[in-house]
């Protein structure tokens, strides 16, 4: 059977305008892709059907964990997508029983295909497409949250609302306020799991991480999931093995309720696409717990573990029991090194600082106030976002190496990859890298520049604050929407602009916001500080 493909919402797209071949560049095939967008079309018809019936727990569930599965680098695995599918379509007739069997096409009883979207003229394909990511990137937050026992019933409601405006016939200006409505909402999403994540597990404090590995049984655990971390620090308590973090699992060694595990011992590796290299050889299981998963490769595909809405063929999938005895047996199995091993990061550093959380920055905001006043820290430069394999994403490494020597650089997501293992020194005390965290975590940077605005009596933009950031999936997307619904002007976007965004649309955000396309580091630099 033939199956066609169309996908443009990752940053590394075919051509910088859509995948349309067999396979994504992300390496999902063109059958994995159009379910994928059946699930999407099946979302859309639960979201219509929704309106005016009552939504239950369960519900709000299939929305999320059906919009994470989409969700670039999750799920490669076509037969748990036809199961997410049928979850869809029964909460679906459970909404509205009286429909199961109408004929009728009203949009209550069916399915959106997804082919109309990508017919759509040009603009507002490009609104409906940015809606429908950012959703996506939206849908990953409040899973957390929603694992973690929070939940916000405005923020559940509003999914529905969203995905139901793709499917109708809505003009222009009302898909953009859409658009912006979904980065208010956002900002409240990633409160809660703001909130969620430190009422579980305390709030975060710098602490230094260590690449090295120590001898005898490991296993990395990769992804953004911090409970499932807890789960598995839990089930391998006294058993003589060690843990160690993988690309954005690495801010978890800041939380307290997580260091206090003696065999959480340090971070394994750089961002996510460099996993098919670094995994291929070492002597330990590894359990992803979110996106960010490649095509595994036959060399470690018997080290492979899955779990939540992450699946991909043939590889052993950790069910809602969370058991990973599998996990387990298989690091005893495979021992370990025989001597401790030394890694280093990109620039050959070998540990790095993670926890400047918005709490630790706030804490020292007299110092960093100060400083300001003082003329000892001239610029704030947020640097971070996702990272991604193409050469270009070396400008972010230039860009902080050659920003001033008084400026302190924020960071946060697996972009911190490609410079945080740096010492570039210190101001006052403080470390000119400070890790916010992961992805999600980019409200700590809004809060800690609410606070400083606050106390220098200015607007945010009228802060010596600039935004440049690498984006690759749809997390990214809602963020910015989020720094838009804000009002944050002057934003330094790359390596490379979204495909999705048509020339209208690129030229509404260039005029309302001032984005700029990435160009050259000394260029930025020059146009950012002069």
């Amino acid at each position: 059977m033939d199956h066609k493909m169309f996908c443009f919402q990752c940053e590394q797209t075919a051509g910088c305008s859509g995948c349309t071949g067999a396979a994504g560049v992300c390496g999902k095939d063109a059958q994995t892709s159009e379910l994928q967008d059946q699930l999407t079309g099946a979302l859309i018809g639960l979201a219509r059907s929704s309106e005016g019936n009552q939504r239950t727990e369960s519900t709000d569930r299939a929305m999320l964990s059906g919009l994470f599965t989409t969700v670039t680098n999750v799920n490669f695995d076509p037969e748990t997508i036809k199961e997410q599918i049928g979850l869809v379509h029964r909460e679906r007739e459970a909404l509205v029983p009286l429909c199961s069997g109408c004929a009728s096409s009203c949009g209550r009883n069916d399915d959106y295909d997804m082919a109309d979207l990508w017919e759509e003229q040009e603009d507002i394909r490009s609104l409906k497409s940015l809606i429908l990511f950012g959703l996506r990137g939206m849908a990953a937050y409040a899973y957390h949250a929603m694992v973690l026992g929070y939940s916000d019933p405005e923020v559940n409601r509003f999914f529905y609302e969203g995905m139901a405006s793709i499917g109708y016939d809505l003009p222009q200006d009302k898909l953009l306020a859409m658009a912006l409505k979904l980065g208010e909402v956002n900002l409240r999403c990633m409160e809660l799991l703001d909130q969620a994540n430190t009422e579980t597990f305390g709030h975060p404090s710098p602490e230094t991480v260590s690449f090295k590995v120590e001898k005898g049984p490991f296993i990395v655990i990769t992804g953004h999931d911090l409970y499932d971390l807890k789960l598995l620090l839990e089930q391998t308590k006294d058993q003589g093995i060690h843990i160690y973090t993988h690309g954005e699992m690495l801010p978890a060694h800041a939380y307290p309720e997580l260091k206090k595990y003696s065999h959480l011992k340090g971070n394994f590796g750089t961002a996510w696409q460099n996993q098919q290299k670094e995994f291929d050889s070492i002597p330990a299981p590894v359990l992803f717990t979110t996106n960010c998963l490649m095509p595994v490769k036959p060399s470690y595909a018997d080290r492979v573990f899955t779990t939540e809405v992450v699946s991909y063929p043939g590889m052993v999938h950790i069910g809602e029991d969370k058991d990973f005895t599998p996990v387990i047996k298989k690091a005893l199995e495979l021992g370990g090194y025989s001597e401790d091993r030394e890694f280093t990061g990109i620039n050959g550093g070998n540990s790095t600082v993670t926890g400047f959380g918005h709490n630790a920055v706030l804490s020292a905001a007299d110092t960093v106030v100060n400083a300001v006043k003082d003329g000892d820290i001239s610029h704030f430069f947020l640097v971070g976002g996702c990272d991604g394999a193409h050469k270009e994403r070396s400008y972010y490494t230039d860009f902080v190496k050659q920003a001033p020597k008084d400026s302190v650089i924020l960071t946060l997501a697996c972009g911190k990859y490609r410079f945080h293992d740096m010492d570039l020194g210190q101001i006052r005390g403080l470390p000119r890298i400070m890790d916010m965290g992961q992805c999600n975590d980019a409200y700590s940077a809004i809060r800690t520049a609410q606070a400083l605005a606050e106390a220098f009596s200015c607007g945010i933009n009228d802060l010596p604050l600039t935004l440049v950031l690498s984006w690759y999936e749809q997390k990214a997307v809602c963020i910015l929407l989020t720094l838009l619904h804000l009002g944050m002007k002057d934003i330094y976007l790359g390596p490379k602009l979204p495909a999705f965004l048509s020339e209208g649309v690129l030229d509404i955000l260039v005029k309302e916001y001032r984005i700029h396309p990435v160009t050259d580091p000394e260029s930025d630099l020059n146009e950012i500080l002069h």
